[in-house]
């Protein structure tokens, strides 16, 4: 087990659910079970943000009522009447509940913003003591130079030591970026190795909420944007009560405009400004008074459907609202995808993993869980960052994960598309792509080249110079070509664009790996408690032995590539020497062959579905074997068994299957299912970058 790990703050503003998030990503990546606990909830009646966050990224299974200790009121009631112990002793059976179904907790202690301090700082440094928790005090850094906070941070690492506190790290949080540095250079000479002490720059995104939080906090109700407005941060808020001419002069980037619901000026002013190349962009607009544009300029807002700008609508009145939008919190939701990759980017980038997970003396499970799986997906590709270009940069998915994927600093990002258009999306969605590189194919300086590129490699098709230059300008072929010379590492494509249309580029121009006779793919399909390697689902219809052979050796290399130890079983409807015919025959065939290529492989077949991943069924069907029941990496005999069955367990059992991963190639292209979700782009853009990193790394 996992040391538990409590986080509190050392005074209010301090931004702890940002290191809780970090926490639980890294925990979640290395051991198998983790769970939230808070110790004093604002109200039982009513979802905890940081429970509610939590939950709902790592797809815990407990009830809100199995993670916290008590309600506030409750809290109160007893620490009043002298009964401190006794609430203690209530948080503790709670937490050891929860602990016991846990392999790691993460506590998050209480907020300054909702209870009393007889509940702050020095009750959480004694509750973490008494639940046996290692302790990360978070500081404000807000507002406090380098070497005031250096200071505060010797003087409180003094008084947890006084108080014999167990301590995993001390973080400092909020700092203004221009002090970073030397904050972290006297931190390090102050505790010289002593407690590993961490410093994050404050990040404005993380601060503004966005305009789907304020319709959330005000209840307000949306005119229209609702589907791509409700990210749009906040960065503003500007009550518009005078002229628009003088109004126009106050905008500044990020606002959502304040405005009684028949100042018509102000509304059109507003869209307009919106969509203008010399005034900011506003995050929307919030109408007050309960009153609605009149039907003439309502009709205009509908006609801006390509480009919605967020308009709600709200029944207080100007004043009133303009204090309600004051009070709103910029939390960390789940449904906010943009601001949890860049609470996360920060954590990342702050934090010496390796040093931290030493300190924790945590221990890697035998079994992998897919959270696991898709965090050593994102770390592996961190490691040495890839370039990887995505051919179709106007889909609202591909730009969502492009999003994520920066802001994590996983990989750079290529977009391929018209430029106007993928501007233009981006816009209307509300992201932040600046360092994304966008490339028209139809306009670049590249194509030139890439055409005669393609023309010397296809020319013994009958291809012409012309119709090399033509077919250059399609995504895919520009893109595949791009990889091809060297000007990005990977090629991610699907979302729109069909197998065919990704892949066959590949074939003509990427070609196979020396030595492997056809291109292949692989599903890594994550169970409960493990990932299972499943080929070839998705590429070759009848694969014969020989390139059945060479579809186990290629998945077994990207298995263990990817953390997942080979055991290969050849799968057949008949087990060992008992089944005659051709379709047996051919497995048994490419189980020699593979055996003969490749000694080191554990290799079984023919083999039956169950007798390969039961325990029970192999010892009464083959005993002697050192796969049956433990196979990792199954082998279908065709398309049409692997498609099915990776589908009947993708849904009959719950599985998260990644992929199509293609094998065999030069060098990485990777297709995505036309059904893709953000999540499958990232795991499948992580993927790639490994590809890449292993190619890079090969003689």
């Amino acid at each position: 087990m996992s040391p538990n790990i409590y986080v509190t703050g050392a005074g209010p503003g301090n931004g702890k659910s940002l290191i809780v998030l970090g926490l639980m990503e890294l925990l979640t990546g290395h051991v198998g079970r983790v769970g939230l606990f808070r110790p004093v909830i604002a109200s039982a009646e009513k979802p905890d943000p940081s429970i509610h966050l939590v939950t709902a990224r790592y797809g815990l299974h407990f009830a809100q009522e199995q993670m916290y200790g008590c309600p506030e009121e409750v809290a109160l009631e007893l620490v009043a009447a002298g009964q401190k112990d006794e609430l203690i002793k209530r948080i503790l059976e709670k937490f050891k509940n929860l602990e016991e179904q846990c392999d790691a907790v993460v506590c998050a202690g209480t907020d300054y913003s909702t209870v009393s301090a007889a509940l702050e700082f020095d009750f959480n440094v004694e509750l973490a003591k008494n639940l046996g928790c290692l302790l990360v005090p978070v500081i404000n850094g807000q507002k406090r130079d380098g070497s005031r906070l250096a200071e505060a941070a010797r003087a409180l690492l003094e008084s947890l030591g006084e108080r014999e506190c167990d301590l995993l790290a001390l973080v400092v949080n909020r700092v203004a970026p221009g002090d970073l540095q030397e904050l972290l250079s006297q931190l390090a000479k102050s505790f010289d190795g002593a407690v590993p002490a961490y410093a994050f720059p404050e990040t404005p995104m993380l601060g503004m909420p966005s305009v789907g939080e304020v319709a959330r906090a005000l209840n307000a109700d949306w005119i229209s944007g609702q589907e791509l407005g409700y990210d749009r941060q906040v960065a503003h808020y500007k009550v518009a009560a005078m002229e628009l001419p003088n109004f126009l002069d106050h905008l500044e980037e990020g606002s959502l405009v304040v405005t009684p619901g028949d100042r018509s000026d102000i509304v059109l002013g507003s869209l307009a400004s919106d969509h203008s190349s010399t005034y900011p962009q506003i995050a929307g607009l919030l109408l007050t008074g309960d009153l609605q544009p009149p039907p003439q300029v309502q009709r205009l807002v509908d006609g801006l459907a390509k480009a919605p700008i967020p308009i709600l609508s709200v029944r207080t009145d100007t004043f009133a609202t303009a204090l309600d939008v004051n009070a709103v919190y910029a939390a960390l939701v789940p449904e906010n995808s943009r601001k949890i990759a860049a609470a996360l980017g920060v954590f990342e980038a702050g934090i010496d993993f390796s040093e931290l997970k030493k300190r924790m003396s945590a221990t890697r499970p035998p079994h992998v869980t897919p959270l696991m799986f898709e965090y050593e997906l994102i770390r592996q590709a961190k490691a040495a960052r890839k370039r990887i270009v995505l051919p179709e940069g106007t889909d609202e998915r591909i730009l969502k994960a492009a999003e994520i994927l920066l802001l994590r600093d996983v990989v750079e990002i290529t977009l391929l598309g018209d430029q106007q258009q993928i501007e233009d999306r981006i816009a209307s969605l509300g992201l932040r792509l600046r360092d994304a590189k966008i490339i028209d194919p139809m306009r670049s300086e590249r194509r030139q080249a890439y055409g005669e590129s393609f023309f010397e490699l296809r020319k013994h098709k009958g291809i012409s110079e012309q119709m090399a230059l033509d077919t250059i300008a399609d995504v895919s072929f520009f893109g595949t070509m791009m990889v091809h010379l060297g000007d990005v590492d990977g090629m991610v494509s699907g979302a729109t664009h069909t197998t065919q249309h990704t892949i066959r580029p590949g074939f003509q121009i990427i070609k196979t790996v020396p030595g492997v006779s056809i291109v292949s793919s692989v599903f890594f399909m994550c169970l409960e408690d493990r990932v299972l390697v499943y080929g070839d689902c998705a590429v070759n219809p009848t694969p014969n032995a020989e390139q059945l052979a060479d579809i186990a050796i290629s998945s077994a290399e990207t298995a263990r590539q990817f953390g997942v130890e080979p055991r290969i079983a050849m799968l057949s409807y008949s087990t060992g020497e008992s089944g005659k015919g051709p379709d047996v025959e051919k497995v048994r065939e490419a189980t020699r062959i593979a055996r003969q290529r490749r000694q080191d492989l554990e290799i079984e077949g023919p083999i039956q579905y169950d007798a390969a991943v039961d325990a029970s069924v192999a010892r009464s069907k083959m005993p002697e074997s050192k796969v049956a029941g433990r196979a990792t990496v199954f082998i279908f005999p065709d398309l049409n068994t692997g498609n099915n069955t990776y589908k009947a367990v993708q849904r009959s059992a719950g599985a998260v299957a990644v992929g199509p991963v293609l094998q065999g190639l030069n060098k990485p292209v990777n297709d995505l299912s036309r059904g893709c979700t953000v999540t499958d782009i990232v795991n499948t853009v992580a993927i790639t970058a490994i590809q890449a990193q292993a190619g890079a790394d090969s003689p």
